[in-house]
C-alpha cells in the first residue's frame, strides 16, 4: 500500500526536526527512504511553499518528493492526487493531521493515518536501526584470547604474525 504524505505536517511531529531547519525536507526524505526500504513501500511526499522556478518533483528511489509552488498548499495537491487516483485511491494511505486532508482521504476511500501515528512508526524504525547497529558493533569486537585460539586452530603461531 503506497503512501501520500503531507511533509510539512509530519516534520514538526518528529523529534529533532523543525520546519525552520534548512534541510528539514531532505531529513524527512531520507527517513522516508529508509521506511520504504525496510517495509517495501512507496511514498509520495508533498511539500508546499516551493520557490518559483524550482523543481516540481524529484525521485529519491521509492520516495517521490513533490514540491508545490508558493500560493498553493500541499493539501490541495494531495486532494487533487486523490481525485486523479479515483477508485485506486482505496489502495493508498494518506498521512496528515490536517482535518480537511483526512476527510478527503476518507471520502476517496483511502486509509487515513495521523502524522503523529506515522511519526511513531518512523521513530520505531529509527530505534530498531540504532539497536541493530549497536548489536553489530558488539558482535564485531574480538578479544586477544579469541585471536590466540584462532591462530592455534589454524596452525599459525604468534611469531609469524
Amino acid at each position: 500500500m503506497p503512501y501520500l504524505v503531507d511533509g510539512h505536517n509530519l516534520i514538526p511531529k518528529l523529534p529533532g526536526m523543525h520546519l525552520s531547519d534548512l534541510d528539514d525536507e531532505n531529513q524527512l526524505i531520507e527517513l522516508l527512504g529508509e521506511f520504504c526500504r525496510i517495509h517495501r513501500k512507496q511514498v509520495e511526499v508533498y511539500f508546499d511553499n516551493s520557490p518559483p522556478g524550482g523543481i516540481r518533483a524529484r525521485s529519491y528511489g521509492a520516495v517521490l518528493a513533490r514540491f508545490i509552488r508558493q500560493g498553493t498548499p500541499a493539501d490541495v495537491a494531495i486532494k487533487s492526487k486523490l481525485i486523479k487516483l479515483g477508485r485506486v485511491a482505496r489502495n493508498w494511505t494518506v498521512v496528515s493531521s490536517d482535518q480537511a486532508v483526512s476527510n478527503a482521504a476518507r471520502a476517496a476511500h483511502a486509509r487515513s493515518l495521523s502524522s503523529e501515528a506515522f511519526a511513531l512508526t518512523l521513530l520505531q524504525l529509527s530505534e530498531s536501526d540504532k539497536q541493530r547497529d549497536i548489536g553489530e558493533n558488539e558482535d564485531a569486537q574480538v578479544n586477544s584470547t579469541d585471536i590466540d585460539s584462532w591462530l592455534e586452530l589454524f596452525g599459525e603461531n604468534k611469531s609469524q604474525v
